[in-house]
């Protein structure tokens, strides 16, 4: 992203390219490329997550402004994350430098401008801004966020959520819900002002780069009702309630967190919640503004996170090269050749190789329970010419059959966790549900269920066990069903 900046920061010579370049780190930054409407509001809130903000300059004929961070520590990690993540205003791609700037020199007299950085002030060193400003800030009274998730290639769970915006202000209580076949949430910030900082830093931002895009609008509720503390909803004033039936109880470290949590009455920095040690696992990668700023950007809290996993306990008789992709595209599979139960598999990212992990981990694969861990290889390297690895090592790279190669593929909203339910497709029009009972039943599973779609196209077939589902899959998945036609086999969130 460095590049694109220098690129398209200026339509001047290559003499101005290398000034941009060669800028060193202040705590002034120069913004160009601004759309026509963008407010100094908007422009602000590109620096929220990262520190005090303390003046700003617009210059509205030339669609550029300056920012003035607190520290040039402060400008130096906000300059850091927008090299992984682009950043945008109204949903326009903006350039951010440094500037030759120190510091500016504005105008004092500029009333609505101090107001506003007075307000954002305020609220970042934890105090109420004046009555006047809050109620400028705050045009909706309701201290509820409704978040729906666009484009969901990676899982985005209650703990996310949570981290990401409570950097704007504590965050009392999340539900989280599906609606539309969309991943959607409530959040109830302790202040209404918080709520308007949040959205406007973060309406529009990706979570992960490319994808799981949060839309953000004030939700009518002034108050939300949480019943339980679970993975779908949580009440972070009161740790002391149930988890619901049929509910995983919360993990000791989350409900000590809770503890830590009910004696912050704003963002403090230097609790478990506030600001996790550096060693803790974070849920993010290099995207959520909150961990960004506190310089954790690496995907699980994992400086230099690989695209490499780690897979042991597979079943010998029954391993091979031969992957199947369900949680990203595999690049490349080394089975070790001095332990014949473990495997190297080489993932397209790092945030693929997160979600295979999170999902894979301590699932029964051909009657063994497999270990998924993040392997420290940064790649999988291919045998060197002349060399016979007695066929350990494939190459996947240009399989044809890579799922997620497409940027917004509908393939990255149909990720789900291991089930006993698969969804089929590419379904030719003369195999029958007898046709494909037989098919899985012939993998070594038991059908307890089948349902055609209405078009006869897709399918829902529903097996006995998990394991026997992951077998169905491994298994079926690009079978041949004749003509030159593909059978497709994923894991469904529906049961029959």
């Amino acid at each position: 992203f460095l590049n694109s900046i220098v690129d398209g920061a200026s339509n001047g010579s290559d003499s101005k390219k290398l000034k941009v370049e060669e800028a060193p780190p202040s705590r002034v930054l120069h913004i160009r490329k601004l759309p026509n409407e963008a407010s100094e509001t908007e422009v602000v809130a590109l620096g929220l997550p990262f520190g005090k903000v303390t003046n700003i300059l617009t210059l509205k004929g030339k669609n550029q402004a300056f920012l003035e961070m607190g520290t040039e520590e402060a400008a130096i990690t906000m300059i850091n994350y927008y090299t992984t993540v682009s950043p945008q205003v109204r949903n326009a791609p903006v350039f951010i430098q440094y500037s030759n700037h120190k510091e500016l020199k504005t105008d004092a007299g500029n009333q609505r401008t101090q107001a506003m950085l007075q307000a954002v002030s305020a609220v970042q060193s934890g105090g109420s801004p004046s009555s006047d400003v809050q109620d400028a800030l705050a045009a909706a009274s309701s201290p509820v966020l409704r978040i729906i998730i666009d484009n969901m290639f990676y899982p985005v769970t209650l703990d996310v959520l949570q981290q990401i915006f409570s950097k704007f202000g504590t965050v009392m209580k999340i539900i989280t819900f599906t609606k539309n076949n969309q991943f959607q949430a409530l959040l109830q910030f302790s202040d209404p002002v918080n709520a308007q900082q949040a959205k406007l830093a973060l309406d529009g931002q990706n979570i992960y780069n490319s994808c799981c895009t949060l839309r953000i609008d004030f939700s009518k509720l002034v108050n939300l009702n949480v019943k339980y503390n679970n993975d779908k909803s949580r009440d972070y004033t009161r740790p002391e309630l149930p988890a619901g039936d049929g509910q995983p109880s919360l993990d000791p470290s989350v409900a000590h967190a809770f503890t830590v949590y009910r004696k912050c009455c704003s963002p403090c920095h230097d609790c478990l919640v506030c600001s996790p040690p550096s060693g803790a696992l974070s849920p993010l990668s290099a995207a959520a503004a909150a961990a960004a700023a506190a310089g954790r950007v690496a995907l699980a809290g994992q400086t230099g996170s690989s695209g490499v996993l780690l897979v042991s306990n597979l079943n010998e008789e029954v391993s091979n090269t031969q992957s199947k992709r369900v949680y990203g595209d595999v690049q490349r599979v080394k089975i070790l050749y001095n332990k014949k139960d473990s495997a190297l598999i080489q993932m397209s990212d790092a945030n693929q190789a997160q979600l295979a992990m999170s999902h894979l981990n301590g699932q029964k694969m051909y009657g063994k329970i497999i270990r998924v861990t993040l392997s420290k290889h940064q790649t999988v390297a291919l045998p060197r010419d002349g060399l016979d690895d007695q066929g350990l090592t494939k190459d996947f790279a240009n399989s044809p059959l890579h799922r997620f190669k497409k940027p917004g593929s509908k393939n990255f909203q149909n990720i789900f966790p291991p089930s006993a339910t698969l969804h089929l497709s590419n379904i030719p029009q003369d195999v029958t549900e007898d046709d494909l009972r037989l098919l899985f039943s012939n993998a070594g599973g038991t059908v307890k269920a089948f349902k055609f779609f209405q078009d006869r196209k897709m399918a829902l077939i529903q097996m006995s066990t998990v394991e026997e589902a992951i077998q169905g899959l491994i298994d079926l998945h690009n079978y041949n069903m004749g003509g030159n036609q593909h059978l497709r086999v994923s894991f469904s969130k529906s049961t029959i």
